[in-house]
């Protein structure tokens, strides 16, 4: 059982607050206190200072908390497990949206065939999703944004080309352009927090640019809605080629000197262990690409490899 002070102090940590902390956990502020200088004196380190009157966690802290929200993850796997009457198989997988709507379609529909299994699908931005993984709400998600990867750990699980999108009677139309055309045009972009967004603002970084540049925003969270822009002629976009090639009154262009490639990513707890569950998600596709093996974890070379590269 996890212990009770490891609870306080991951409240703690979310709260960033003594007193919120107290009200949720029906305790007074002193005991919260004396629970973390239990923790202190425990682990022979300082968790927490404050910084102009708001309470920081030293990196003692940070490292605590990687391993604790691991912990908490794997006491609630095993008590789901004890508790069960037979063996059935219950996800909780999250996804972004390119991934989600257009990608994990048929890995849904593989998993369901089994009547006793059961699925919790979360599509939401990276940002929420890396906040559900961290509170326990998700066993794992699948993402194409950029992730901490000193808080989580991944497996690679394919890599896609970024790619332009205009609709079929643009001059972008099937060729390579400069970024001086690019920034001449509206873009069409997805909402702050989302994968996509992100990367799209990382490569105009490489270039000392940024969306500001453009002639004209569109800040659009849904994809059906921006490829219905793209297609009416109301401005340009970047997404993944899955998606690119989802609509045929499409066409798609490339930025001068950069082909983007970027990865699908199976991202989890770092320290916690849901390889079992990845495994019945994607089945034999995983095992077969490199992937985890069911029973050890271990990945070999190639797509499905295990991620543990510096953090973003």
């Amino acid at each position: 059982m996890l212990d009770y002070r490891i609870k306080t102090f991951l409240v703690l940590c979310e709260c960033g607050s003594y007193r919120q902390t107290a009200e949720q956990l029906h305790l007074t502020q002193p005991a919260v206190t004396q629970q973390m200088h239990h923790l202190e004196q425990e682990y022979q380190c300082r968790l927490f200072h404050y910084v102009n009157r708001r309470l920081k966690k030293t990196p003692a802290a940070e490292a605590l908390e990687t391993y604790a929200r691991a912990a908490r993850y794997q006491e609630a796997a095993l008590r789901e497990k004890l508790r069960e009457e037979k063996p059935t198989r219950s996800l909780r997988v999250g996804a972004t949206k390119t991934i989600g709507d257009y990608f994990l379609t048929e890995y849904i529909h593989r998993f369901l065939r089994d009547e006793d299994n059961q699925l919790e699908f979360l599509v939401d931005n990276t940002q929420r999703l890396l906040g559900e993984l961290e509170k326990n709400r998700l066993d794992f998600a699948v993402i194409e944004g950029f992730f901490d990867k000193e808080r989580f750990a991944s497996i690679l699980l394919r890599r896609e080309p970024f790619v332009g999108i205009c609709h079929k009677g643009h001059p972008f139309a099937g060729r390579t352009v400069s970024m001086e055309e690019l920034l001449g045009e509206t873009i069409i972009h997805r909402e702050a927090g989302s994968g996509t967004r992100a990367i799209l603002e990382q490569e105009l970084m490489a270039y000392n640019e940024s969306l500001s540049r453009f002639k004209h925003c569109i800040s659009i969270s849904s994809f059906k809605i921006i490829l219905d822009l793209v297609r009416e002629g109301y401005g340009i976009s970047f997404v993944y080629n899955i998606l690119a090639e989802s609509d045929p009154n499409l066409e798609k262009f490339w930025l001068e000197n950069d082909r983007m490639i970027r990865e699908f990513n199976i991202v989890y707890l770092k320290h916690a262990d849901p390889t079992e569950k990845i495994n019945w998600f994607f089945s034999e596709d995983l095992r077969a690409a490199g992937g985890p093996d069911a029973a050890t974890g271990e990945a070999t070379p190639g797509v499905g490899q295990k991620e543990e590269a510096p953090s973003e």
